[in-house]
């Protein structure tokens, strides 16, 4: 097709236009439209991969310690890992995407989180588990900070509903890592090391729809650099590119001064109500099941019981995003959700076994504050480079915030010798969550408040 263009580019301007003429549009917006449903694709099964890494361990963690031989604050070391990652290597997004394309840099981190699972249970000794932990966890993160602003840059008018979706199919992919990684370890001959690296397969097929997308990429780079069609041009998706490269990244070419989002109050309470959510949710997925399990819950029933915590985000991960556009403040959403999370410790600590159920769907519903921190992501900024500040700002800063939370439960843990020191403190972090998550939800945008 694009010799064709070519040779149409070297005919005189009178010549009489040719039979391909005509077709010419239709295979354009055939075109478009391939492209538009592989990006939802890719979108939809690196969303399914960015937390299998995390959930299928938080099953197996006891046979994981008794494996490499580690005490409980070590164990509370590696459900620190995932925060830690997400902080220093989410913050490494913007300046990849502008490098590379947001769609090598994807295709990058799914990459390298087949790698990291593949490697993890085999490397031996509690250092290389944690190596190769980090490494699949550095796609997870710059994974996680590209996908608002793909969302942003590709469906402008859709932002809620393509949140929605590829929120629900990161609790999908959440909650089946949790509920099948005990029996399918089971049916597997019982070894940890064969549970935890099979989910290498699914982050390896999520791979393949970014390949094209990386390609895509050159073209929409000489856009942006001015080497190829003028501003106005159509992106991948068939809307006005704007002369913009994919990545919704500003281009080389002078623009208005950079915006510094940390003059922003709406940034700083996002990034805190990002970072405490973040806390009760990586304390939940690294350290419920043995909550459940101490409680005297058998140890596939307590995976069961987390997936069904996480299985809650993805009918919920698909409303919320969508509600809370339609909303000027999205602060009464905030409220709910806290308001779960305290009644869910508080039966966590009263009757762990027996209302277990009950707490679990609790909890699952608290933990549906990520959909709603990254949909505010995308609704507190009006362009798409204030997105991309903004999601890496208030990702990484809060994963920063979130480091302490899953160290500090494995020490109270051990030297408490129970749980009522650790669900005392995640009560007492749901409060502070609640009042932040309130104040980022007000209608304004960090371009505003950083002017002024």
């Amino acid at each position: 097709m694009m010799d064709a263009m070519a040779s149409e580019q070297t005919r005189p301007m009178a010549a009489p236009p040719t039979r391909a003429q005509p077709t010419d549009e239709p295979s354009n917006a055939a075109t478009r439209a391939w492209r538009t449903r592989l990006l939802v694709a890719g979108i939809v099964l690196a969303a399914v991969n960015l937390r299998p890494a995390i959930t299928s361990l938080g099953a197996l963690l006891e046979e994981v310690r008794d494996g490499l031989g580690m005490s409980g604050s070590l164990a509370g070391v590696l459900t620190s890992v995932p925060p830690l990652c997400f902080a220093a290597f989410g913050v490494t997004a913007p300046r990849l995407a502008r490098r590379f394309g947001s769609g090598a840099v994807v295709c990058a981190g799914m990459a390298a989180i087949t790698a990291g699972l593949l490697m993890r249970p085999y490397v031996g000794g509690a250092a290389g588990f944690l190596a190769a932990s980090a490494l699949a966890l550095m796609g997870i993160a710059v994974s996680n900070v590209l996908m608002p602003v793909i969302v942003k840059r590709h469906f402008p008018d859709r932002v809620g509903s393509m949140t929605g979706l590829y929120s629900m199919a990161l609790a999908l992919g959440t909650a089946v890592a949790a509920a099948v990684t005990v029996p399918m370890t089971g049916a597997l001959g019982g070894s940890w090391q064969t549970g935890l690296a099979v989910w290498a397969g699914l982050a390896a097929a999520a791979v393949l729809p970014w390949l094209p997308l990386v390609r895509e990429r050159e073209r929409d780079s000489a856009v942006g650099n001015g080497h190829g069609a003028p501003s106005g041009g159509h992106s991948s998706t068939g809307r006005p590119s704007m002369g913009r490269p994919s990545t919704g990244l500003p281009s080389g070419r002078p623009s208005a001064a950079p915006l510094r989002v940390t003059r922003s109050r709406t940034a700083w309470a996002l990034a805190v109500f990002f970072g405490l959510q973040a806390t009760a949710a990586y304390i939940t997925m690294g350290w419920m099941p043995q909550i459940f399990r101490d409680a005297g819950v058998p140890a596939s029933t307590a995976g069961l019981l987390l997936a069904v915590t996480m299985a809650m985000g993805v009918p919920l991960a698909f409303v919320i995003p969508r509600v809370a556009t339609r909303l000027p403040h999205q602060g009464p959403i905030v409220v709910a959700l806290g308001a779960c999370g305290l009644v869910g410790y508080a039966g966590l600590y009263l009757a762990p076994a027996g209302g277990a159920w009950a707490w679990a769907l609790l909890l699952g519903v608290a933990n549906c504050a990520f959909p709603l921190a990254l949909t505010m992501v995308g609704m507190r900024a009006r362009t798409g480079a204030g997105v991309v500040q903004l999601s890496a700002f208030a990702q990484s800063t809060g994963y920063l915030i979130s480091i302490p939370g899953p160290l500090l439960v494995g020490v109270l843990y051990q030297h408490s010798g129970g749980w009522g020191l650790p669900l005392a403190l995640m009560t007492a972090l749901m409060i502070p969550q609640t009042v932040v998550g309130v104040l980022a939800g007000r209608d304004r945008t960090v371009e505003d408040e950083a002017a002024r």
